[in-house]
C-alpha cells in the first residue's frame, strides 16, 4: 500500500468510489467546515479540500483537512503550484503527513488574476507534473528532491486533475500520460457534460492502457439553474455543456430546475459507470453539499462500502 488510505484500499479492491469536495471558508470559522462535513459523511469515500480555489483567500487546505479527520472523514488535500516553491511544498507535505493526511491532489492552480488579489505574485517554481514526481520520490525513494534522506515515514496517495475537454483535444490523453509517467496514482477529471466527447477521450485512454496504471474518477457537477449552465459553458475553461442539457433545464419549469439538474447528474453517473476505465466519480456539488446525500441515493450508490483492516 502506498498510503494506507481508505480511498486507496477501496480503489485497489475494485470498488466504484465516490469522492466529494469541500471549499474552505473565507476565514477561520471551523464550524463552517464541520457543517459541510456532516452533509458528506457516509455519502462519499474521501473529500477533496480545495486550496484557495479561484485564487481567493480561504482557510488553508492542510488545516481544513485536519478538521475533517477530527470529524471522522478522510480528506484529499489539494496543493497548487501557484503559491509555493518546492521548499514550502515539501515542508507542507511533511506537516500534512504528520496530521494523518494520506491523499493529495497536485494542481497548477487558477491564475491569481481571477481572484481577489490579482496583484499577487505567483510562484510556479515547479508545475503539477513535476510536483507529482516530487511527491513520488519522497514516498518511494524516501528522499526530498535534493537527494537528502527523509527523517521518518512519509506516505501519500498521489492524485492529479485531468481536463478531457480543453483544446487541443488530441493532446489531452498525452498530457494525462505524462502525469502517469510522473507517478500519479489516481486522476479526477473536470466535470463532464459532453458524454460523447468524454467517451472518445476514454477510448484513447484505454487504447494506451493508462487506465491500468492509474485510477480514473469522472467529474460530476449537478447544475442548479439555467444561468449556472450558461455561465459555466461561457466562462469556465474546458467546460462543454451540450445545448440539449440546457434545453432540458429550461423545460423543467419554474421551481423544478434544480430537481432536473440532479436528475441529469444521476443519469450521467449511470452512464459513467458503464464506461471502461472509470473507477469512480468525483462529485463536485459546488456550495450544494446538502444535496449530496440525495444525489448519491438516487444514483444507487448507497451504502458506501467499508473494508476491514
Amino acid at each position: 500500500m502506498k498510503s494506507g488510505s481508505n480511498l486507496e484500499r477501496l480503489l485497489e479492491n475494485g470498488e466504484f468510489v465516490i469522492t466529494g469536495e469541500l471549499g474552505p471558508p473565507k476565514g477561520p470559522d471551523a464550524e463552517v467546515v464541520k457543517e459541510k462535513a456532516a452533509m458528506l459523511k457516509g455519502n462519499v469515500d474521501a473529500v477533496n479540500i480545495t486550496d484557495n480555489q479561484t485564487a481567493i483567500v480561504r482557510m488553508s487546505s492542510i488545516a481544513t483537512s485536519k478538521i475533517l479527520i477530527d470529524e471522522g472523514l478522510e480528506p484529499t488535500m489539494q496543493m497548487v503550484a501557484r503559491d509555493r516553491n518546492r521548499l514550502a511544498m515539501m515542508s507542507d507535505l511533511f506537516g500534512a503527513s504528520a496530521f494523518g493526511i494520506k491523499n493529495m491532489l497536485c494542481l497548477s492552480g487558477d491564475h491569481q488574476r481571477f481572484g481577489n488579489h490579482p496583484e499577487a505574485k505567483n510562484v510556479f517554481d515547479i508545475d503539477s507534473i513535476q510536483m507529482i514526481h516530487m511527491v513520488k520520490t519522497m514516498r518511494d525513494e524516501h528522499k526530498i528532491i535534493c537527494g537528502e534522506e527523509i527523517e521518518g515515514d512519509f506516505k501519500m496517495f498521489i492524485g492529479a486533475a485531468c481536463n478531457p475537454f480543453a483544446d487541443p483535444f488530441h493532446y489531452r490523453v498525452h498530457r494525462l500520460a505524462k502525469k502517469v509517467e510522473a507517478g500519479v496514482d489516481f486522476i479526477q477529471t473536470q466535470c463532464i457534460y459532453d458524454m460523447k466527447r468524454f467517451k472518445e477521450f476514454m477510448k484513447q485512454v484505454v487504447d494506451m492502457g493508462l487506465h491500468e496504471r492509474c485510477k480514473i474518477l469522472a467529474g460530476v457537477t449537478p447544475l442548479k439553474s439555467v444561468g449556472m449552465a450558461r455561465y459555466m459553458a461561457a466562462n469556465v475553461s474546458g467546460i462543454i455543456i451540450p445545448e440539449e442539457i440546457i434545453e432540458r433545464l429550461k423545460g423543467a419549469g419554474k421551481g423544478n430546475v434544480a430537481s432536473e439538474g440532479i436528475g441529469i447528474a444521476c443519469e450521467q453517473i449511470g452512464e459513467l459507470r458503464e464506461i471502461e476505465g472509470i473507477a469512480g466519480i468525483h462529485l463536485m456539488a459546488i456550495e450544494w453539499e446538502h444535496k449530496v446525500p440525495e444525489i448519491v441515493k438516487m444514483a444507487g450508490l448507497l451504502p458506501r462500502p467499508t473494508l476491514s483492516g
